[in-house]
This record gives C-alpha cells, structure tokens and sequence, in this order.
C-alpha cells in the first residue's frame, strides 16, 4: 500500500481506480449512453480542473508570494528554478482545461449564448463565466508571459525583470480578487442563490 504514495503517477491512477470501482458498484457505465450522464460528467471535469487552478492561483498568493521575503537568497532559486515553473506549468494548464470543459458544459447544456449574453435565467452563470475567461487570459496572456522573464526562461534584464514580476503579480492578484464573486456565481446558478 505505502508503495502507491511514493510515486504520484500510482496515487493518481490508484484514484482513478477507486472512482471506477465505485462507478461500476453504482451503475454508471450503463449510463453512459445517456446525454444526462455526459453532462454531469464533463461537470465533473470542469470542477476537477477549476479546483488545481484556484487551488494554484491561491497557493502563489497566500503562500508562495508571501513567503519569499523570509527565504535566504542562497535558497531563492529552488522556488524560482524548480517549484515556480513546475506550478505555473499546471496553473496555466488547469485554466485552460477549466475554461474548456466550462465552454463544453455550457455548450452541452444549450445555455452557453445566453450565459454569455448574460440573459435571464442564466446572468449568474454568464457573469461567472465572463470573470473564468477574464482571468484565463490573464494567466495566458500576462501572467505566464512575464513570469517567463522573471523566471529567466525569457532573457531579459534585471529592471525587464522586476517590471515583470510586478505586472504578473499585480495580474494575480486581480485574478484572486475575481476568483472570490466567479466561484460564487457558478455555485449560485445551481442552487438559486445571487
């Protein structure tokens, strides 16, 4: 047993294993064919991706960022050389899968114009949206580009540097502000809240 938490790769599929025991002990794979089942599914996706981006999204803000003050300088580069680009690889993956599969749900569940369009009853879910899209570019388009610089993976200079690592913190932390009102919104659609 202690054999699959050594290796990530076995925790994730002993998981994996788990869910599937428990689907075919409830019936789902007969589900399968159901369009219903399809949608939960993907629902489930969606969730799953948004949890590892605002999951990362918050570690940065309250704790990495917060925390690099207090870390000796010589201990400095295994945060920014080895923890920071493995976390913002899967940071700006898992936005993008959140993003996806939130276009796909939405699609699969024939509102995605009228969320987007921020029509009734789908404003809630629309505006929430529209704040996941806001911070999915930001993450893209911001944050990812110049932590490139600050992380030395792009060269820049040291005054490039510390501009960029102002602007992709700035952008993180407009990105947690939103976070706060979308995961509000997406729960409220569901269950009648606003």
């Amino acid at each position: 047993m202690g054999a699959i938490f050594q290796s990530l790769g076995r925790t994730i599929v002993a998981g994996v294993v788990i869910l599937l025991v428990i689907m075919a002990i409830a019936g789902s794979f007969a589900k399968t064919g159901d369009m219903n089942w399809w949608r939960f599914f993907m629902r489930w996706l969606h969730v799953l991706s948004g949890v590892m981006w605002i999951g990362l999204l918050w570690y940065f803000n309250f704790v990495q960022t917060p925390s690099m003050p207090k870390i000796p300088d010589e201990q400095k580069p295994a945060v920014s050389k080895v923890i920071a680009p493995a976390a913002l690889f899967w940071f700006r993956w898992a936005a993008m899968s959140t993003i996806v599969t939130g276009l796909l749900l939405a699609w699969m569940n024939g509102y995605i114009g009228a969320a987007l369009g921020l029509q009734q009853p789908f404003s809630a879910i629309g505006l929430g949206m529209w704040f996941g899209i806001v911070m999915w570019f930001n993450v893209w388009f911001i944050i990812w580009p110049k932590q490139k610089r600050v992380l030395g993976i792009v060269q820049a200079s040291p005054e490039e540097k510390a501009a960029a690592a102002r602007m992709a913190g700035m952008t993180s932390r407009f990105n947690t502000m939103l976070s706060i009102p979308m995961l509000y919104l997406m729960v409220a659609q569901q269950n009648g809240g606003l």
